[in-house]
């Protein structure tokens, strides 16, 4: 059973994985940031402006999550464990400004007009930072982030069961009470190839991934998105929700 130590991180190459998942759009990302749109606008409904602490935990070589919560947000940290990841996202966030293919996603966020009002580039600069951290190191949950997104992390990291457990109330441990937060995992995935190198999932269904974070959630949604992007999974599924009060016991 491979886990997320065995897993080749340092090998892991962000532009063949963009160039495969995200510089052509496809049409279930899109339909995700729809989704992550409309839901965060719903949340923040009569907030102050840019008033939420965001994380996007194990954020890859991924923009969208980042981008659909920076109207929200006075500060947003993206964390990843793999250094090319890390490098591919500290020159998104320069103030050269994020490549072009993101472009396409931001045309749907923007749709909706709280994100029509804000300049992403010059933002995405000004309060976007890159750290490097595992997803394990949000286990002491000192619960300060307002607003978060995981994307294919918990369940894209490990065959191990319990690592995806633990994953999931890790990245719950950082999100304060009534802190909105979006969640996808690929459903049934038996691993994934990038380049030359394979990477390790845990397979995982609606019901499973519900039982993973309903007990650290005060309201919850399951989208189960019928879409496959390759072989060797049953589509992608989207949880919307808000942080309760429990404390997730490590």
């Amino acid at each position: 059973m491979d886990r997320n130590a065995d897993a080749p991180w340092s090998k892991f190459d962000p532009e063949v994985y963009v160039d495969n998942n995200y510089r052509t759009p496809l049409e279930v990302d899109l339909l995700i940031v729809r989704l992550m749109r409309d839901y965060f606008t719903r949340c923040f409904e009569g907030s102050p402006a840019r008033s939420a602490r965001g994380i996007d935990v194990g954020a890859g070589a991924n923009l969208y999550p980042a981008l659909s919560m920076l109207p929200w947000c006075e500060k947003l940290l993206l964390l990843e464990y793999a250094r090319p990841n890390v490098e591919y996202l500290e020159k998104q966030v320069a103030p050269a400004g994020y490549d072009i293919a993101w472009d396409p996603f931001w045309d749907v966020l923007r749709e909706a007009p709280a994100y029509a009002a804000v300049e992403p580039r010059p933002l995405v600069a000004d309060i976007v930072r890159v750290e490097r951290g595992n997803l394990f190191d949000l286990e002491g949950g000192d619960r300060r982030w307002s607003l978060g997104t995981m994307f294919f992390v918990a369940d894209s990291m490990s065959e191990a069961p319990e690592e995806f457990h633990r994953g999931v109330r890790c990245f719950m441990n950082a999100l304060g009470e009534g802190a909105p937060f979006a969640a996808a995992f690929m459903k049934e995935s038996v691993g994934y190839r990038v380049g030359a190198h394979d990477y390790p999932a845990y397979r995982v269904n609606e019901e499973t991934v519900g039982q993973s974070l309903e007990p650290f959630t005060q309201e919850l949604e399951i989208h189960d998105l019928h879409h496959s992007v390759r072989p060797g999974h049953e589509g992608m599924l989207l949880a919307l929700g808000r942080r309760n009060s429990a404390i997730a016991a490590p």
